[in-house]
């Protein structure tokens, strides 16, 4: 009889993997998992965004204590930065009825370092005008105008234009409330202002002299957006710029809401060219400290290459004040590729001192080092030997060496067939601006649309 095969068994007894315990207990065996089934979970979103905003935290830190000064950004701090603008651009264009108020403790100047040396002060005062009169306000010429179309209104006190009783007592109204305004919304009334046709006589019986700095800012803003830049420049002429001037000759500072209102006025550069800076250099009695505050504005704001022509041109060429020197210099170091025809300008500003006999000012021979240091490559030889001929007048012991340096080594302008200046703008589109720009407005009579 055949023996009986033994049957061979595993001394090994069956031990299920742990991962796998539930599945042991069943009588159902499960395959082994395939490698794209153990991949990781995925992060939730909430997750990912909180380890992002903690790379971006650790990305910054390790940037600010970095020693190389051009260290490259990472793509995540550009994103945030770029996120950051932003929110900036869309705070500034929501509606004014939020507006929350500044504070009085709040920066003065907006981070700007005010920086005035006294002995510079008093060098500039000598090269200002004896002879300017008061600056001109709204109220000065509705009161004028006033005045001159009824001979009985009484020469004292404050007259009024010949409007509506009612609509009068409405807006002294308005202005009792703006005298006092800190925060919150701004009455309907006021709003609708510059739709009205006669703005001014409107805006005169709400007394904006008397208005406070926050109460200012708002209008500014609305002003600045809702008018046509050549209303807005009568605003800011008569209204904003002499508040400014009598802020900063009160306190020797300018209110923080007012700094602010000054910076929103930029928003129509045409404007506040003719309604700011010109008549503050063409009234002769810019001193160094306002030139100083208005220019910190300048300085910060990016301006239009075209406007930035512009006021460079008017300033050459108006009667020198000695903080024009300083505007200059703030407009000449924003490096834009100016036209021949303002390049030229500004050759003719410098040469008009060749016979002045007056110590000129540290700014007015930094200015020049300026304007020779960004364009020295488009000055034309002629130029460039009248210049020479003028340093031997003009000297500072510390800047003309450095000027002439710079006429040294640089090239006369047309050497070079790829001239930069000559292709940054049409000559057509430049005269076309710097005519229209240089457009002034009567102080009277006033306008009426």
């Amino acid at each position: 009889m055949a023996r009986k095969r033994e049957r061979i068994q595993n001394p090994q007894p069956f031990l299920p993997d742990e991962d796998e315990k539930s599945v042991a207990s069943s009588k159902k065996r499960s395959k082994a998992a395939k490698h794209h089934q153990k991949q990781d979970k995925m992060i939730s979103s909430g997750m990912s965004s909180k380890i992002l905003k903690e790379a971006l935290i650790q990305q910054k830190e390790v940037l600010e204590e970095s020693e190389e000064p051009n260290a490259t950004k990472n793509a995540f701090v550009l994103a945030e930065e770029e996120q950051n603008k932003r929110r900036v651009e869309e705070a500034e264009e929501e509606d004014i009825d939020d507006f929350v108020g500044f504070s009085e403790t709040q920066s003065q100047f907006g981070n700007y370092e005010e920086e005035i040396d006294e002995d510079d002060e008093r060098l500039l005062d000598a090269f200002l005008s004896k002879d300017a009169g008061p600056q001109l306000t709204l109220a000065d010429l509705i009161i004028k105008k006033i005045k001159e179309n009824d001979a009985n209104v009484a020469s004292e006190g404050r007259p009024l234009p010949k409007l509506d009783e009612s609509f009068i007592n409405l807006y002294k109204g308005v202005g009792e409330f703006l005298s006092k305004y800190t925060a919150g919304k701004m009455p309907k009334a006021f709003k609708h202002i510059p739709s009205t046709q006669m703005w001014e006589d409107v805006l005169y019986l709400t007394e904006p002299e008397k208005w406070t700095p926050n109460a200012m800012y708002q209008a500014t803003r609305i002003f600045a957006s809702n008018l046509s830049a050549k209303k807005a420049e009568r605003f800011y002429k008569l209204v904003l710029l002499p508040r400014i001037r009598e802020d900063i000759r009160k306190n020797k500072r300018l209110h923080f809401a007012l700094y602010q209102a000054l910076k929103k006025s930029l928003y129509k550069p045409a404007a506040f060219n003719k309604g700011v800076l010109f008549p503050l250099c063409k009234s002769g009695t810019c001193n160094l400290r306002e030139a100083v505050i208005i220019g910190s504005i300048i300085q910060k704001v990016s301006i239009p290459m075209l406007h930035s022509s512009v006021a460079l041109l008017k300033l050459a060429e108006m009667e020198y004040c000695g903080t024009t020197s300083y505007f200059i210099k703030l407009l000449l170091e924003k490096k834009y590729g100016l036209p021949y025809r303002v390049v030229d300008a500004i050759v003719a500003h410098f040469m008009r001192f060749l016979e002045d006999t007056r110590v000129m000012p540290v700014i007015w021979h930094q200015s020049l080092l300026a304007f020779v240091q960004r364009y020295k490559n488009e000055l034309q030889k002629e130029d460039k030997d009248d210049l020479r001929v003028l340093l031997r007048k003009q000297k500072h012991k510390l800047v003309t060496p450095e000027i002439i340096r710079e006429l040294d080594s640089s090239r006369n302008r047309g050497e070079k067939e790829d001239d930069v200046m000559s292709i940054s703008c049409p000559v057509s589109v430049i005269n076309k601006t710097i005519e229209e720009d240089r457009f002034d407005i009567p102080d009277v009579p006033m306008e009426e649309d």
